[in-house]
């Protein structure tokens, strides 16, 4: 990487962090551009050099923060070594709803805005380069189990992913209408039942 490109990517990560810290630590509604450039040190037309606006910024942090969710949970897939289909995609979503509930401020920050149009977003946006396209791990996982041939599986992602985001919010932080743990075998039957009906005969 040269030194101009390795300063723009500083520059970005840094207005990547310093958002981050605020959103969580404030809100998004209390934080102004002025207070992110300052935290990030940069000069304020930096930040529209790469978003135009606060809500830009915000919804490319939570795809980042999906995107490396599901990749450490992909990882620790590959390490369970678990034959089943339908077994690694509850595997993901318990894993990644358990670290939401190990860090209720980043579950508010992700699961009111958590969409499969944010999802998409941390498909085909690797900005960071720490991490793999997420849409390449989800072909992977599915082509390794050439015994499920599946009906429109990004559809059936779809389902799950708003299921799980819609469930977990007030369950994991309100308790509401049940706690998050008596809530997880029903949301583990209904994703199963999600994908035996994407399940091509």
């Amino acid at each position: 990487m040269g030194k101009i490109k390795e300063n723009k990517q500083q520059k970005l990560d840094a207005l990547f962090q310093s958002a981050y810290e605020l959103f969580l630590g404030q809100g998004i509604a209390k934080t102004s551009i002025d207070d992110i450039v300052r935290m990030a040190g940069v000069a304020k037309g930096t930040f529209y050099l790469y978003f135009k606006d606060k809500y830009e910024i915000r919804d490319r942090l939570i795809a980042r923060t999906a995107g490396r969710l599901f990749t450490a949970a992909y990882a620790e897939l590959l390490k369970a070594d678990i034959p089943v289909f339908e077994d690694k995609v509850i595997f993901l979503v318990d894993y990644i709803l358990d670290e939401m509930q190990k860090n209720k401020q980043i579950l508010r920050f992700i699961s009111k805005n958590l969409s499969w149009g944010m999802f998409r977003q941390a498909i085909t946006e690797n900005e960071d380069g720490e991490s793999q396209n997420v849409m390449e791990l989800y072909n992977v996982m599915v082509e390794e189990n050439p015994e499920v041939k599946l009906r429109a599986p990004n559809t059936m992602m779809f389902l799950i992913i708003e299921l799980a985001s819609a469930t977990s919010f007030s369950t994991i932080l309100e308790n509401d209408p049940i706690s998050y743990e008596e809530l997880k075998p029903y949301l583990n039957d209904s994703i199963r039942a999600f994908i035996r009906n994407h399940i091509a005969e």
